[in-house]
C-alpha cells in the first residue's frame, strides 16, 4: 500500500468560532483507501498554507508506505536542514499525518485509538470556552460580553452546566497584544479577580473553572494575579506568561497553588518536555500542530513520567478535533478535552462526534469514525488574502493605556 495522492480544503466557519478558516485535507493511496486531517494555525494564508502542505506531501510522502509514521515524521522534522521543531512545518506534517492515521485505522478495520494502545476510557469529560448565546449549540438567553462581564460570564454558565459540562473556561485578561509578556493594571487584575470570583458564586462545585491568559503576562504580573485567583480554586491557569518564557512558567508555577498549563503554541515532544521540566504539570497539545497522532500520543505517555496530565487543545474544526480524542482515549494521562459545540463542525461532517451531557463518546467506525461532506465545505469557501486563522492585536499594551483596551 503506497499513498498516492493529496487534496487541500479550505473552509471558512460562519461565525468564526474555531478560527477564521480551518485547512483540511485528504490523502488517498494506491488501493483507494482515503484519509482526511487538519493542520493548525500556520500563520499565513489559508491558500499558501495549502501550497505548503502539498509541497510537503510532495517531498516526503506521496508514494510512501503509510505504516512508515517514524520515518515521516523524521523526514519533515528534517525538512530544509533545521533537525528542530517548527511550528508550521509541523502544524503542515500534523494534518498530514492525522490523515495516515485515519488510512491505517480504515486499513485494519479498527477506530485509530485501538492502534494505539486501546480504549483506556470509556469516555471524555470535555468542556468548553463560554461563548455568547446563539454561538454554539448551549441554549441560553443573550446576557451581554461572556468574555469580560463577569455577571453575563456567570449567568451564562449556568448554561453550561445544564448542558452536562462540569468544566468551563474564560479568559477575561484580554485583549491579546503581540507585544509578549506585559504588566496588567489594577483595573485588569480586578476585573479578572470578578469574573473568577462570579463564575465560582455561580457553579459552586458543580464545575470546574478554567482560567486562560494566552501568555500576555510578565512573570511578577501572572503572580499578581494568580494570588488574587486563588480563594476561587481554579484547575488551571492557563499559558501566563509567553509561551517561549519557560522559565518564568516555571516561576508561576512554584509561586501559586494553581496548577499552571501550557501548549497550544508549542510543538514536538521535545518543547512540551521543557514545559514538564520548568513546572508545568498540566500539558495541552494542539494535536494539528503539536506533530500529529503518534507525536501527541508520546507527549501524553511523557506526561506519565512526571505525574502530569494533558488536556488537548481545541480550536479548531472538527478533524483535528476527532485526532485529539482518539489519542484521550488511549492515554491513562487524559484529563479533559476541549470542545465546540456548533452546528457547523457538525454540518461539515457526514457522521458527526457524539457527546453524552457533556462527555464525548468513542466513535465505532474504523479510522477516526468521520468523514467530510465535500459539499458543505465548499459551500463557505476561502477568499485568497483574508485573516489568518487567529491574529494577535497589533497594538502595544501598557498598564495604563486603559482606553485603547476599552476600545479593542
Amino acid at each position: 500500500m503506497k499513498i498516492t495522492e493529496i487534496e487541500t480544503f479550505v473552509t471558512v466557519p460562519p461565525q468564526g468560532i474555531g478560527g477564521s478558516f480551518w485547512v483540511l485535507l485528504r490523502l488517498t493511496t494506491d488501493d483507494g483507501i482515503t484519509g482526511i486531517g487538519e493542520s493548525y494555525g500556520i500563520p499565513v494564508s489559508a491558500d499558501i498554507a495549502c501550497r505548503m502542505i502539498e509541497d510537503t506531501f510532495e517531498r516526503y510522502v506521496c508514494d510512501t508506505d503509510p505504516h512508515q509514521i517514524e520515518t515521516l515524521f523524521r523526514r519533515v522534522y528534517s525538512a530544509g536542514f533545521t533537525q528542530r521543531p517548527d511550528i508550521s512545518m509541523m502544524a503542515v506534517f500534523s494534518g498530514i499525518e492525522m490523515a495516515v492515521w485515519d488510512i491505517l485505522g480504515k486499513a485494519a478495520g479498527q477506530p485509530v485509538y485501538n492502534l494505539l494502545g486501546g480504549r483506556f476510557h470509556d469516555k471524555l469529560r470535555t468542556y468548553s470556552y463560554l461563548y455568547p448565546a446563539g454561538v454554539d449549540r448551549v441554549a441560553g438567553d443573550q446576557y451581554g460580553d461572556v468574555y469580560h462581564d463577569g455577571d453575563a460570564a456567570a449567568s451564562r454558565a449556568v448554561d453550561y452546566l445544564k448542558a452536562g459540562f462540569t468544566a468551563i473556561k474564560q479568559d477575561p485578561a484580554g485583549p491579546y497584544s503581540f507585544q509578549g509578556g506585559r504588566e496588567l493594571s489594577l483595573t485588569e487584575l480586578a476585573r479578572c479577580e470578578y469574573s473568577i470570583k462570579s463564575l465560582r458564586e455561580a457553579v459552586g462545585d458543580s464545575a470546574d473553572i478554567l482560567v486562560g491568559t494566552h501568555g500576555q503576562m510578565t512573570t511578577g504580573s501572572a503572580i499578581r494575579l494568580a494570588r488574587r485567583l486563588e480563594p476561587y480554586d481554579p484547575l488551571w491557569f492557563e499559558e501566563p506568561c509567553p509561551p517561549d518564557q519557560m522559565q518564568a512558567l516555571g516561576k508561576v508555577a512554584d509561586a501559586t497553588t494553581i496548577p499552571v498549563s501550557t501548549g497550544e503554541r508549542l510543538t514536538t515532544k521535545h518543547e512540551f518536555h521543557a514545559a514538564l521540566q520548568a513546572g508545568v504539570s498540566i500539558l495541552q497539545p494542539q494535536i494539528a500542530r503539536a506533530g500529529g497522532i503518534w507525536e501527541t500520543k508520546k507527549i501524553a505517555v511523557m506526561a506519565e513520567l512526571y505525574n502530569a496530565q494533558v488536556a488537548p487543545h481545541i480550536y479548531c474544526g472538527p478533524v483535528a478535533h476527532a485526532a485529539a480524542a482518539h489519542v484521550a482515549f488511549s492515554s491513562p494521562s487524559f484529563l479533559m478535552l476541549e470542545t465546540i459545540l456548533t452546528d457547523f463542525h457538525d454540518q461539515i461532517l457526514k457522521n458527526p462526534l457524539s457527546w453524552d451531557n457533556g462527555y464525548l463518546l468513542a466513535p465505532t467506525e474504523p479510522g477516526l469514525g468521520i468523514e467530510l461532506d465535500d459539499a458543505v465545505i465548499k459551500q463557505h469557501p476561502y477568499q485568497s488574502g483574508g485573516r489568518l486563522h487567529l491574529e494577535m492585536c497589533q497594538v502595544a499594551l501598557g498598564s495604563n493605556n486603559q482606553k485603547i483596551i476599552d476600545e479593542l
